[in-house]
């Protein structure tokens, strides 16, 4: 039997629907949504349109992405990594950002090994339209007993160049950072496989 890691999509979710890979109802799964970030995505509602897909079936494929999507999202409680260069905070966080289609802002809490401590969304939605409050960040950094944090979000245009309010917000969390002693390591911009880090640019 081959290993999950080496079947196609419609092969999964035939599995998952328990139904036949050459069965119409797959046929048509997968020419409304190619790739599985796309399936993910989807609205119950819109799997709903799918002629066979009833509730039960929609429900079901929905948590078993979002299972997947967890996995990929959350760090090992006993195995927190080590944060030592911003390709780690990349590496740590793709997986999840490349699954979303909006602007998502992130902090990761780091103890002072650099060890994760968790990893919250602040806000959701582009930054010029969501404020980012430096006193939420900070008040879960003092109940986690942080010692710095790192800044991360993504750009789902795939270009991961800072804007001039990405810089702003920086400047501003920069600002509350030195007012509560929690020290701000880096921004990290992500996008479509590469990123960039406001410490390496020399903006912090």
């Amino acid at each position: 039997m081959k290993e999950m890691s080496e079947l196609t999509m419609d092969q999964l979710l035939a599995i998952v629907l328990k139904i036949n890979p050459d069965h119409q109802l797959i046929k048509e799964i997968s020419a409304r949504y190619s790739t599985s970030r796309s399936l993910h995505l989807a609205a119950v509602e819109e799997l709903l349109e799918i002629k066979g897909v009833g509730p039960q079936k929609a429900l079901f494929l929905k948590a078993v992405l979002e299972l997947g999507y967890r996995i990929v999202s959350s760090p090992s409680d006993d195995e927190r990594p080590v944060i030592q260069n911003p390709k780690d905070v990349f590496n740590l966080l793709h997986p999840k950002l490349c699954l979303l289609d909006r602007e998502h802002f992130f902090v990761e809490f780091l103890n002072i090994k650099n060890r994760v401590l968790g990893i919250e969304t602040i806000s959701i939605g582009s930054l010029n339209q969501t404020i980012v409050h430096p006193r939420e960040l900070f008040r879960n950094a003092i109940k986690k007993c942080a010692a710095s944090v790192i800044l991360v979000h993504n750009h789902p245009s795939g270009d991961p160049e800072p804007s001039s309010e990405d810089v702003k917000v920086t400047e501003r969390i920069l600002k509350a950072g030195e007012i509560v002693g929690i020290n701000v390591l880096d921004h990290i911009v992500c996008g479509d496989g590469k990123f960039s880090s406001f410490k390496e640019l020399g903006l912090i």
